[in-house]
């Protein structure tokens, strides 16, 4: 042996080194997460009953109604995500204003999330993975989304002369795939020419989501979700309480209607499509230390079992559910015929009929109370807004589902089961 080897020997011998020591914060498996309470504002009509109030005003009244079904402390809450997804003309940091016009402590973090109409849903899901992680043990979560005040955009590099052309920022950055250049109203169409869904079913469909959430209504079911909203106007104030799409329909109309998309053979309408919309959900979710202290809503306290995102061509955002729910079940180990209630947001009828065909699902049991072509499409509170009206509509032992597709060809599934307690 060399005398350099022999050296090298000898240290290595006599050096201690340092052990690396590991964090001991992060726990083996996931930390459980239950849904203590959610809230939404009743969805108003285009240019309806919310027209003159912001996005994040009508999130601060669901935050505050979420926070007063659960009992939590506003203290406690350590971060806030909401879903915004028509940001233009809103101000700063929309989630952050939230957690202000809330009364929310300004030490509370707030990020706003954009995933087209499945944000609120991902929103759930990012509050869900810190209390996992062990990061926090009260969240709040939701979405919201004003589009009767979305402005028209001008460019700034204006022409020396000659005509400027205005663009829609509803249609462009909400309605619009950019991959194709075509609306969302076209990807639909493809989606209803590949699975051989009629005009007559995408019909039938959307008069029996009106006749669901008529009949809901009328029995009182989303009350107890709903949170009364006073809009002040010029002479008094006025109170939105109620959804106002479900009575605004013909519906001996519907099969009139010529097609929105595609003149020729074309089978979405304005009828059998989701609506423009204003409205604001949120969610308080807790570890399970902190259910136990506070309790929750009995109305709708529930555990999340699982969720999962998928994608696919950007034509085929309709079908992306079909790809992210399976996934969602597995990871719960659960199968389709194990679901008591299924809220699958009504973009389109097209969507909803193909992720029923694709999967299997029982009509009786997905959006038993209307979806979103009867109660309002408010984009980035939709995912929020079909998770709340599930949480009411299971009972204690129930599995169900939530989910939503959003343009891109993206989608966001979660699986939550209804409990009595903690």
């Amino acid at each position: 042996m060399s005398s350099v080897s022999k050296s090298i020997r000898t240290l290595t011998s006599r050096t201690v080194f340092p052990c690396r020591r590991l964090s001991t914060t992060a726990s083996l498996s996931a930390n459980d997460v239950y849904i203590l309470s959610a809230a939404r504002t009743a969805t108003a009509k285009f240019n309806g009953g919310f027209k003159d109030v912001p996005a994040p005003v009508l999130g601060s009244h669901v935050v505050k109604a979420a926070l007063q079904r659960s009992g939590v402390p506003a203290e406690r809450v350590t971060d806030l995500y909401f879903g915004n997804v028509l940001q233009g003309n809103i101000g700063q940091s929309p989630a952050r204003q939230v957690v202000i016009f809330s009364g929310l402590p300004e030490t509370t973090e707030a990020t706003t999330i954009n995933k087209v109409c499945a944000s609120g849903l991902k929103a759930v899901v990012f509050a869900a993975q810190n209390i996992q992680l062990g990061l926090s043990d009260v969240q709040v979560a939701g979405g919201m989304e004003n589009m009767s005040r979305v402005p028209y955009y001008l460019s700034r590099n204006s022409p020396a002369f000659g005509h400027q052309k205005l663009e829609d920022g509803l249609l462009k950055d909400g309605l619009w795939d950019v991959y194709g250049q075509i609306h969302m109203g076209n990807c639909a169409e493809n989606t209803a020419k590949k699975l051989n869904i009629s005009r007559e079913e995408q019909d039938e469909y959307a008069i029996e989501s009106y006749r669901r959430a008529k009949a809901a209504w009328n029995r009182g079911q989303f009350k107890a979700e709903i949170v009364p909203v006073e809009v002040p106007t010029r002479k008094e104030s006025v109170t939105v309480e109620i959804d106002e799409e479900y009575e605004a329909v013909n519906i001996n109309k519907i099969p009139t209607l010529k097609p929105a998309f595609q003149k020729e053979g074309g089978t979405v309408t304005a009828a059998n499509s989701s609506t423009f919309s204003d409205g604001a959900s949120a969610l308080v979710l807790g570890s399970k230390a902190a259910a136990m202290e506070f309790g929750g809503s009995k109305d709708v306290l529930a555990r999340i079992v699982s969720y999962a995102d998928a994608a696919t061509h950007p034509i085929d955002f309709p079908l992306a559910p079909t790809l992210a729910i399976p996934k969602a079940l597995e990871r719960a180990g659960l199968e389709v015929k194990d679901i008591a209630k299924w809220e699958i947001n009504e973009a389109f009828a097209a969507v909803s009929k193909a992720i029923g065909i694709k999967l299997g699902l029982d009509a009786e049991k997905v959006n038993v109370n209307g979806g979103a072509i009867a109660l309002g499409h408010a984009l980035g509170s939709s995912g929020s807004r079909i998770l709340t009206s599930l949480l009411y509509t299971l009972k204690p032992g129930e599995f169900g589902v939530a989910a939503i597709c959003n343009g891109g060809g993206g989608a966001t599934a979660v699986v939550v089961q209804r409990i009595d307690r903690v």
